[in-house]
């Protein structure tokens, strides 16, 4: 993984890891908005597993693992995976992921026996149509009729969130309405929410948009006195942003000036002394 997809994963890694986007996440997408999984119930659970790769035993990551908790017991498990490209054989990574996990059931590494439900958070802008499922997978391969009935079936749920609908992005009540607008909306999106996780936000936002410089996040939230525990809404965080950009952009462009005024007065004493030389000699 290169350095800009890292960066991009780790940004929306964490974005997603907060309870209660991920309960929201997981209540709108997979429930239809209904409050089924409540953030306090949501465990974290490993996100490694291994497979055995050639000579030797491998390991896998997935993005994001909660367990939903009930009497002390594990429900059900969900694996989420942030990905901004499609990729049409994900399928078998998925078979990789959920498999793992059921294979620690049946050799009672697990405290008890649960379903596991992975499903795909797609940042990307082109649309994903292939390999959502082991028919669709196969289907340029010559089996027989018989032999495909055999085949066990597996989707791949891959959530677009450039494109969710309307009526999905006002399910959200987590800062994940304010992502999916966003991406809807552009640049022009405005709202009066009020923004919780201010930082990864921002970062998420920034990531999302294209730019991967996201060092400066805090430092700028602490030179406009913007902390975590401060009420602030969308409206008013892109304003204080849109200024800090004009500010900056209107010195760069003195900057700019400046560097332009002294190359032509360089060029222009360099073509006197050149005309004065050649009219001496």
């Amino acid at each position: 993984m290169g350095k800009t997809e890292d960066t991009r994963d780790i940004v929306e890694k964490e974005f997603v890891s907060y309870p209660d986007i991920t309960a929201d996440i997981i209540n709108v997408l997979l429930y239809r908005g209904k409050k089924v999984t409540k953030a306090q119930k949501l465990l974290s659970g490993p996100t490694e597993s291994f497979y055995q790769g050639g000579a030797r035993l491998r390991n896998q990551y997935e993005d994001l693992c909660k367990y939903e908790m009930t009497e002390g017991k594990i429900k059900v498990a969900y694996l989420i995976a942030n990905q901004s490209r499609t990729d049409r054989k994900m399928l078998l990574r998925k078979a990789g992921y959920t498999g793992g996990m059921y294979r620690e059931q049946y050799e009672k590494k697990a405290p008890n026996i649960f379903p596991v439900i992975e499903f795909i958070l797609y940042w990307g802008r082109a649309r994903w149509r292939r390999g959502l499922n082991c028919h669709k997978l196969f289907r340029e391969q010559k089996l027989s009729g018989e032999m495909r009935e055999y085949i066990d079936e597996m989707e791949l749920h891959v959530f677009e969130m450039r494109y969710l609908p309307e009526k999905t992005r006002e399910l959200f009540q987590s800062d994940m309405r304010i992502v999916a607008d966003y991406l809807a909306e552009g640049n022009s999106y405005r709202s009066n929410r009020k923004i919780v996780h201010k930082a990864a936000l921002i970062r998420m936002i920034r990531v999302l948009s294209g730019d991967l410089d996201i060092e400066d996040v805090e430092k700028w939230m602490k030179e406009q006195k913007i902390r975590e525990e401060d009420e602030i809404t969308v409206c008013e965080l892109f304003d204080q942003y849109v200024r800090q950009g004009e500010k900056r952009g209107m010195q760069e462009g003195i900057e700019k000036g400046e560097n332009r005024l002294a190359k032509l007065i360089q060029m222009a004493v360099a073509f006197s002394f050149a005309f004065l030389w050649f009219y001496l000699f």
